[in-house]
């Protein structure tokens, strides 16, 4: 049955199941490190350690949560790590009342939230593909980015006010609700059955995604431009606060209406995706990301002469809008020359290059302490040159359309 969007039904459900579960992300993200503040006094030390742990599942648990993926029912994977998140997100909630919880609590329980977190965001991308035509996985991947920049986008903004209406914790409840619906609509989800996967050692099944990945003519170099981009994005985001108040006079308003314009490129971008990948050669329009964040950097650097917030705002849009059609398009490929079999380590992979983010925020700290912010600012720029070099000399953008599906 096809929905009036023209994407099958159960699609529909789980596109809706995306977007509850990373408004339950954004959510709790948000609300830990205020909630750690308000009620223990912690520290950006504390809070440090608190967003470490609610992040390092990532790193950690990708590539296994990606086999898992590939060697049974993907919804059901989805369902059992969402209803773990729910459960910790419960637990905080529930410790909170009794008087209980303690900031190490909080921090285990968002590590145990965040596996959740991984679990389902790796399986989602390898889902997609048996619940939708192949010439509608641009659409349909157009549908689940735009859920996530929703999220992004309003999610911080929900927990801020939760906390300050409620004092902190319901908004644990608030995410774990979300979290709840996004179990119940998977559950109406109809994955088409898949042959039965011969048992063998993880460290195999790893090494045959990864050999697949980085083998693969088109898959190694958007690996290798995620990996660069992710590093020059958070050399970036590291030090712009301070250059932004101290060298462009900017107020904690004017800071953070500039930061806010990289979620409403992320929206544009999601929205006009499909529209751009009906008209503009597909190898070009993945390219349209890369060179989105090489004019980010450039603009930025541009500050450094024209020193006004408009400019920072525009390059955090060009940052949001740019790269999300590089996710989206790149899904797109990614699902389409990816053996079924292989999607979910494939999806995985390209997970794990969002480990560079920690290695560029501290090259970042680095950089700026020992030779001053204007010279992250070029380093970053740098770095989205290279990137978008490694793209464009790659075979991706002589491709004219989207490939055929792979058996």
């Amino acid at each position: 049955m096809e929905s009036r969007a023209g994407l099958p039904r159960g699609f529909g459900r789980l596109a809706w199941s995306n977007l509850a579960a990373q408004s339950a992300e954004q959510v709790a993200l948000a609300a830990a490190p205020i909630v750690a503040v308000l009620a223990f006094g912690a520290d950006a030390g504390a809070t440090g350690l608190l967003q470490t742990a609610q992040t390092l599942p990532y790193l950690l648990l990708s590539v296994p949560a990606g086999v898992l993926a590939d060697r049974g029912s993907r919804r059901r994977l989805m369902a059992g790590a969402e209803a773990l998140r729910a459960l910790a997100l419960a637990g905080v909630l529930t410790l909170a009342y009794a008087g209980l919880l303690t900031l190490p609590l909080l921090a285990l329980c968002g590590f145990v939230g965040a596996c959740g977190t991984v679990a389902y965001s790796v399986t989602a991308p390898a889902l997609v593909p048996a619940l939708v035509p192949a010439h509608a996985l641009a659409e349909a991947n157009g549908r689940i980015e735009l859920a996530r920049t929703l999220a992004f986008a309003a999610g911080p903004a929900l927990a801020g006010a939760l906390v300050g209406w409620t004092g902190g914790t319901p908004a644990f409840g608030v995410a774990a609700a979300l979290s709840i619906a996004a179990v119940v609509l998977l559950s109406g989800v109809r994955e088409p059955a898949r042959p039965p996967v011969a048992s063998r050692r993880v460290l195999h099944d790893v090494c045959d995604g990864a050999t697949f990945v980085f083998g693969h003519p088109l898959l190694r170099p958007i690996f290798l431009t995620q990996l660069v981009f992710n590093t020059a994005a958070f050399v970036l985001q590291a030090v712009y606060v301070p250059y932004a108040v101290h060298r462009l006079g900017l107020s904690a308003l004017g800071v953070g209406l500039t930061l806010a314009t990289y979620g409403v490129g992320m929206v544009v971008g999601a929205l006009l995706a499909p529209r751009i990948m009906r008209v503009v050669p597909f190898g070009l329009v993945i390219v349209l990301g890369p060179i989105a964040g090489l004019a980010a950097g450039l603009v930025m650097v541009l500050t450094l002469w024209v020193g006004t917030g408009w400019l920072a705002a525009f390059s955090f849009f060009l940052l949001g809008a740019g790269p999300i059609v590089w996710v989206i398009s790149t899904a797109t490929l990614r699902q389409t020359v990816t053996p079924a079999e292989l999607l979910g380590r494939a999806s995985a992979l390209s997970m794990t290059a969002t480990g560079a983010r920690p290695i560029g925020a501290a090259l970042g700290a680095l950089l700026g302490a020992s030779y001053g912010v204007e010279t992250c600012l070029v380093v970053a720029a740098v770095g989205f040159f290279v990137q978008a070099v490694l793209i464009v000399a790659s075979p991706v953008p002589a491709l004219a359309r989207q490939p055929l599906t792979v058996a």
